[in-house]
């Protein structure tokens, strides 16, 4: 393997985050990152808890500014 240190430090923070995005997509997910039957199941469960009350959640702005109050 090719030593690309130097290159990859070189990389703005937002460079980074879409090479990291990339490789991710390049990925074939069945064998990258299986999921147990328990895993999807839960995922499974989230999702359709999702759909049937969309407006359950916070708002991100909302739970952001909650955060940092927390970090003060």
């Amino acid at each position: 393997m090719v030593d690309r240190s130097a290159a990859l430090e070189s990389l703005t923070a937002q460079e980074r985050i879409v090479l990291m995005g990339r490789l991710r997509d390049s990925l074939d997910s069945a064998t990258a990152a299986p999921l147990s039957p328990a895993l999807a199941a839960e995922l499974e469960r989230r999702e359709a808890e999702s759909d049937a009350d969309p407006d359950a959640g916070i708002p991100w702005d909302a739970l952001r500014d909650e955060l940092q109050a927390r970090l003060r």
